[in-house]
């Protein structure tokens, strides 16, 4: 009897340690999980929109337009009688995937221009540094407006248009890590015991550098939706009648008197800005080891 309970308390013992761990990570690190727990609430919303928004989002129905927020339409209904709240649902499944769309693809080339420049110098520094410059000498949405409207209003062309003026910051940002780590003991015994260089980059160098790789991605992800939602607002994104949240504001920046148009595709913008920049916050306070 005294082993089965001795067994039993052993058992108990290592979850009420792992609860207790969690516990106090949540204490230390709050925005990472307040963060958290916003985006993902919404994004299970987005993810389920067919299932929980009760209308089409493209349905019309000009009996019921420009009607206030109730029980049938949480948000309200617009100039031509959609459902907003099934508008916003949906809109999120443009504005988020296209942000991640944004923040990988420019992560994935900047990171590894930034990475071949940092590492091997030269004329491949040069080259790839300078073309980052000249990006860089532009205003973020200036050269992302002048893009847009140069390859025609769509949601491709938006995203074009972001990775082209996201990737030079990754660049830069990488090959300042590379430039430190490269310098590093373990860099000298992998050349010491005949490793290539690509393989030293690759496997030794580049996984030691994404500390504040992942803090800006978490970072960037609020700042291209906001990107791409300015883009439809001024009819560079997406084309109606498709739901997405800055052509949406767009609808409703004339409708001062009925502002549930666009207070609320706003206010889902203004959610996931912040939840991304609660994480950002977060990664940051728990991988510094300053911190």
């Amino acid at each position: 009897m005294a082993s089965s309970l001795t067994l039993s308390a052993t058992e108990r013992l290592p979850q009420r340690t792992w609860l207790r761990n969690l516990l106090k990570h949540m204490r230390r690190y709050p925005s990472l999980w307040i963060g958290s727990a916003m985006l993902g609430i919404l994004a299970l919303l987005i993810a389920f929109a067919p299932i929980i928004a009760r209308y089409p989002p493209n349905q019309q129905n000009l009996t019921m337009r420009l009607k206030p927020p109730s029980a049938q339409h949480l948000f309200g209904t617009d100039e031509l009688g959609r459902d907003i709240f099934s508008r916003v649902l949906h809109g999120g499944r443009i504005s988020l995937p296209a942000a991640l769309i944004v923040v990988v693809v420019s992560l994935t080339v900047g990171g590894l221009l930034g990475a071949f420049a940092g590492f091997f110098g030269g004329v491949i520094d040069d080259a790839i540094m300078r073309v980052a410059d000249v990006t860089l000498a532009f205003p973020a949405v200036v050269l992302a407006l002048a893009i847009s409207a140069l390859l025609g209003p769509s949601l491709n062309n938006a995203i074009l248009a972001a990775c082209a003026v996201l990737w030079p910051e990754y660049a830069r940002l990488i090959r300042s890590q590379v430039l430190v780590a490269r310098t590093f003991e373990y860099v000298t015994a992998a050349r010491s015991l005949g490793r290539r260089e690509v393989s030293i980059l690759l496997r030794h160098v580049l996984p030691n550098t994404w500390t504040p790789i992942m803090i800006k991605a978490a970072l960037d992800v609020g700042g291209i939706i906001l990107l791409v939602s300015a883009l439809s607002f001024i009819g560079l994104g997406v084309a109606p009648p498709t739901a997405e949240w800055g052509s949406m504001v767009a609808l409703g920046r004339t409708k001062f008197y009925q502002w549930w148009v666009a207070t609320f595709p706003g206010l889902a913008i203004l959610v996931s800005i912040l939840a991304c920049n609660l994480i950002s916050e977060g990664l940051r306070n728990w991988l510094d080891p300053r911190m």
